[in-house]
């Protein structure tokens, strides 16, 4: 790796401007023992468990409002979104931990959210706004012995805004930036007696830039493919009596995006249409040492596009039941049991409609603070309506060697069952496909030192996955195995209002590679390297400053240019320098942003054939008047 004298000036001056970027605030030093992680459904401690799991806070994402959530997600150890900063039509995909884009789940609020009328199901993360989210909890490795199918490499739980304050508040935020964006948000909440709600709104409307890159020679200007979305997120939440709570909820998302013919070629015309509806309830009954907690969520999605090929339109519904139960035996041992029920039918292009069911049962025993020890084991059936039965486990031991060392590891089975695309789409259909599934381990150790003013957290995982569902020329068919292997190094320092931080990530494996039709020894648009320095200071009570570095290895994609010699290209590598800060008045009321991305306007390619951003900036207000 070489470093240029202006990259040295530029990081150089991110130090001392003592910035840090909200990759290090959600590693930012904290008490384990005063962080509980909801979306293991057993409310544990971070101190407690054995699994990997990264926080990003309130005050992460207050500090984000020039982000959205893939550029957020993308500076996360271990994680990489695809396309995080091209153009905003070209689609977004989540690799954890090197797997496919297909191979996490999303949660909000601890319930599953994915696209039913997409082809891999996977939820669109241009769906939601950082405005409305209070935080995130993304748990990696195997996590289907909890929730089920797709929970291969990871969980993110997106925790929405809550109307947890006493009497009733108004909030908003409005930006503007580079490719003459825009960027509204207002929302109210309120929290009266037993009863509590918020309600908030966003919109997002951008110019944009052309998403194919212009090839050498090219004469004629691409235009620009510009988009506008707008997502409601509602929530209410009744403490009907001492022990019931009901906490109904609906979400909507529209979505208007222009995009180009393919890498490299312009199209005025292209455009696709999204809306996604999301409604349901989530109900809890606490009784003695033990609570029930039933949630219920209805999800309908139609995704429309127009193309150089012609008209389509995709829809899609999810019905999802999950039912759980908690009780606490003694001190030390809690006991976890559910199930859960999927329905899923979808359609395209008005043709028949087509339905699937996936039905489980799980259950799960979590011993924590025995002595030095703490364990959870846990299984799962399943059983679904077109290819039968399977199990997956997990066994997750950690020991407390003193309070300032952890060393913790996991043995777990994980499983992605076909979707309706796979089994009946219009497009290599494949009825007697098998699940993915894959084993998966990891281990790692963690130190916090000083009150947690110096941490570090060391992490290998190793993931064998059999049955992978690929494309062939033949259509969808099972293919033998994948595997992927990494490590994750992520140290912190504080001092005072200052915060140093640092990750980096290692990933390698080996995948069907869609253009040799074969399994090759890298992981396509997935750099083996990835690393990142962050540094920070609350200087003044109002002022915060921040800056980050971020390093993005090597890489490999396609080169569709011909469709009849499709071929590997390599990637460079690229790096970012962004740098933040914000300014607070009227009593913290009100705050002024301005959040500088890419900073050094580095050339780079995400996808090959299509541009990303070059240096570009998004200022702005937010306020909250209660």
């Amino acid at each position: 790796m070489k470093f240029n004298s202006k990259l040295l000036i530029a990081m150089s001056a991110g130090i001392i401007q003592l910035g840090v970027t909200e990759t290090s605030q959600a590693q930012k030093v904290v008490s384990l023992d005063s962080v509980v992680i909801s979306a293991t459904k057993n409310d544990q401690k971070q101190s407690q468990t054995g699994k990997v799991v990264t926080i990003i806070g309130r005050d992460v994402l207050d500090r984000s409002q020039g982000k959205n959530l893939m550029e957020l997600l993308n500076e996360q150890a271990g994680i990489v979104v695809g396309a995080a900063t091209a153009n905003a039509g070209l689609n977004k995909s989540l690799f954890v931990r090197g797997a496919a884009s297909a191979h996490a789940v999303v949660l909000i609020d601890g319930i599953l959210v994915n696209n039913p009328a997409g082809s891999g199901s996977a939820l669109d993360l241009r769906m939601f706004s950082i405005d409305q989210v209070d935080h995130i909890e993304i748990l990696k490795g195997g996590q289907s012995t909890i929730y089920g199918s797709d929970a291969i490499a990871g969980v993110i739980n997106i925790v929405t805004k809550k109307g947890k304050d006493a009497g009733n508040s108004v909030y908003g935020v409005a930006s503007y930036g580079t490719y003459n964006t825009y960027k509204g948000t207002i929302g109210v909440s309120a929290n009266v007696d037993r009863f509590s709600y918020n309600i908030a709104y966003t919109q997002i409307k951008t110019d944009g830039f052309s998403e194919a890159a212009e090839p050498v020679g090219n004469t004629t200007p691409f235009e620009k493919d510009g988009n506008k979305t707008g997502a409601v997120n509602a929530n209410f939440s009744l403490q009907a009596t001492d022990n019931f709570s009901i906490s109904p909820f609906l979400r909507y998302f529209y979505g208007h995006y222009d995009f180009d013919a393919t890498s490299f070629v312009d199209d005025p015309n292209n455009n696709s249409k999204l809306k996604h509806f999301n409604g349901g309830v989530s109900s809890r009954y606490n009784f003695g040492t033990g609570k029930v907690t039933f949630n219920y969520s209805y999800e309908t999605s139609s995704l429309g596009s127009e193309t150089q090929y012609g008209a389509s339109l995709g829809e899609g519904k999810l019905s999802l039941i999950d039912l759980f139960y908690n009780q606490k035996v003694g001190n030390n041992i809690d006991v976890l049991v559910g199930l859960d029920n999927r329905a899923t039918n979808s359609r395209s292009n008005s043709g028949p409609s087509v339905s699937t069911n996936l039905f489980s049962t799980y259950a799960s025993v979590f011993a924590h603070d025995l002595s030095i020890f703490n364990l959870e084991i846990g299984g799962r059936y399943n059983k679904h309506k077109d290819f039968g039965e399977n199990y997956t486990y997990n066994i997750t031991p950690s020991i407390n060697i003193i309070k300032q060392v952890k060393l913790f590891g996991t043995i777990s089975t994980s499983f992605k069952t076909p979707t309706l695309a796979n089994l009946f789409g219009l497009y290599g259909a494949n009825l007697n496909l098998k699940p993915e599934r894959s084993k998966n381990y990891e281990a790692g150790v963690n130190f916090s030192l000083a009150d947690n003013k110096y941490t570090l957290r060391v992490a290998g995982f190793k993931r064998d996955l059999t049955d992978g569902i690929v494309f062939t020329n033949s259509g969808y068919v099972n293919q033998p195995y994948q595997t992927a292997k990494g490590l994750e190094v992520e140290p912190s320092v504080k001092f005072g209002t200052f915060n140093l931080n640092g990750f980096y990530a290692y990933v390698e494996g080996k995948e069907f590679n869609d253009v040799a039709r074969d399994v090759s020894n890298h992981l396509m648009r997935r750099p083996k390297h990835v690393f990142g320095v962050n540094a920070g200071v609350q200087a003044t009570k109002q002022l915060y400053v921040s800056s980050s570095f971020k390093y993005n290895g090597k890489r490999t994609d396609a080169d569709y240019a011909d469709f009849n010699a499709v071929k590997v290209v390599d990637l460079p590598a690229y790096k970012l320098l962004n740098i933040y800060g914000e300014y607070t008045l009227v009593k913290k009321h009100v705050k002024l942003f301005a959040d500088f991305k890419n900073v050094l306007d580095e050339k780079y390619t995400e996808y090959y054939g299509y541009n990303s951003m070059g240096f570009n900036v998004n200022a702005g207000v937010s306020f909250t008047i209660k």
